[in-house]
């Protein structure tokens, strides 16, 4: 079974980046039929917080994810101690006690030699006698993993075949002087331990991924398949990193988005699909191929997203939106969804429809108003009844084109724009309009 897992640090709200990673992966379960782990990476026990958990969980909801599995990292400790515990057995997991200042200074030496800044592994030639003193001076440790310092290679599902030798990467600490992990190594636990057959993620993780494929051949896990999507830009071919707090999901969606707006943005941006509104899931999820995936850089529009989800709700049919449109009627929809850009602005054409509304009555217009009130239609109305009421206005006054629809709508809506008066008379109703074409 496929099983893949979105992995989010409680430490704040994810935004659309974090949504799009989410996203694959679940399409990815979708298609395949398998599993979405929604693992939270609390190991930061000072800045995660339960409200953070919860923001992403409504945040998750809100976009149609519902993992199949939750887990918190929080909650191992005790089996990360006992897998450290093995690789410091095996010599894998080494102690070290160079100072962040003292590793600085050093780094800066290698690259006035020309070297690169890669650790030295001067911690492997201390003796105990040294790291005792180093201890009673009050010193504690950290721990790297001893890479194998080899050429590690993997297909990956959508940049193709990778090859990292790690002879150039430093041995990456894993636990840091207190004791607390840095993600890299719960994440290879929790893959192994979950089964995770998929990592799709980030291609900031690229490098990560052959120092992670070290550590879980170390314990003998099963390498999962690994995906690295593109990064999100801005229009402006710009990082997203400056404006993240007005690109979060919560934002989005107290700002009046669809759900499925962003969800058919972020699942087809940097794809080789043209991007449109999808009503749900199913479309997404027939065409979902990480084959489709570009490398390149996928430009993120917040003018883009609007005009998306504006496309969305012109389509959306009556039972997608009346349990949010408690007051209002099929009819009304269909009248007003294509001159709405957010289902707030609904409200909008309500006040329209029922009012009061403040007409606009040009007074070069008074007659012909007057001569077209005489004419009004009686009751009932439908879907006719502009027509006739306006072909009778036209022959009466001689007016046609603009001269004979905007005064009419000015007078009916006070506005001069808006959806089929065809549509929308019937719901404004004769007393109404009667009410309006009398305005002074």
């Amino acid at each position: 079974m496929t099983i893949v897992r979105f992995a989010p640090s409680p430490t704040g709200r994810i935004h659309i980046g974090n949504a799009r990673t989410a996203i694959l992966n679940w399409l990815m379960a979708c298609k395949t039929g398998g599993q979405f782990v929604l693992r939270y990476d609390d190991t930061d026990t000072a800045r995660s917080t339960q409200a953070f958990a919860e923001g992403i969980a409504t945040d998750l909801d809100w976009l149609g994810i519902n993992p199949h599995r939750i887990e918190w990292q929080s909650k191992r400790f005790a089996h990360y101690d006992e897998v450290s515990n093995r690789l410091r057995a095996a010599g894998r997991l080494y102690p070290c006690y160079e100072t962040a200042d003292e590793l600085d200074r050093r780094r800066k030496r290698q690259m006035a030699r020309g070297a690169p800044p890669v650790y030295d592994r001067a911690a492997l030639k201390l003796t105990d006698d040294e790291k005792r003193a180093l201890e009673t001076e009050g010193r504690k440790p950290h721990w790297r993993f001893k890479l194998d310092g080899r050429m590690v290679q993997w297909n990956d599902l959508i940049r193709g075949a990778q090859a990292i030798d790690t002879t150039g990467l430093s041995d990456p600490v894993l636990v840091r002087e207190d004791g607390s992990y840095l993600y890299t190594l719960p994440s290879v636990i929790d893959d192994i331990d979950f089964a995770i057959t998929h990592v799709i993620r980030g291609e900031d993780h690229v490098v990560n991924t052959a120092v992670q494929i070290e550590i879980t051949q170390a314990l003998g896990g099963n390498v999962p398949n690994y995906a690295h999507h593109s990064l999100l830009t801005g229009a402006d071919g710009k990082g997203l990193s400056k404006r993240l707090g007005s690109l979060s999901i919560a934002s989005m969606r107290e700002g009046g988005l669809e759900p499925m707006a962003v969800v058919s943005h972020a699942a087809l941006l940097g794809t080789s699909d043209n991007i449109h509104p999808c009503a749900d899931y199913a479309e997404l999820v027939e065409g979902f191929d990480l084959d489709k995936l570009s490398r390149a850089p996928a430009r993120f529009d917040e003018a883009e997203l609007s005009q998306l989800n504006a496309k969305l709700l012109h389509h959306l049919p009556w039972d997608a939106v009346k349990d949010r449109l408690p007051s209002a009627s099929e009819e009304f929809w269909l009248a007003i969804r294509g001159n709405i850009a957010k289902l707030a602005e609904a409200a909008d054409w309500e006040k329209v429809v029922l009012g009061p509304v403040a007409p606009v009555i040009a007074p070069e217009d008074h007659g012909f108003i007057s001569e077209a009130r005489g004419l009004l239609p009686a009751s009932p109305w439908d879907g006719t009844t502009w027509k006739n009421w306006t072909e009778a206005v036209k022959a009466a006054t001689g007016r046609k084109g603009k001269a004979l629809f905007m005064p009419l709508r000015l007078a009916l809506t006070g506005l001069d724009h808006g959806p089929e008066l065809a549509q929308l008379l019937p719901l404004i109703g004769r007393e109404r309009v009667l009410e309006r074409l009398m305005a002074n």
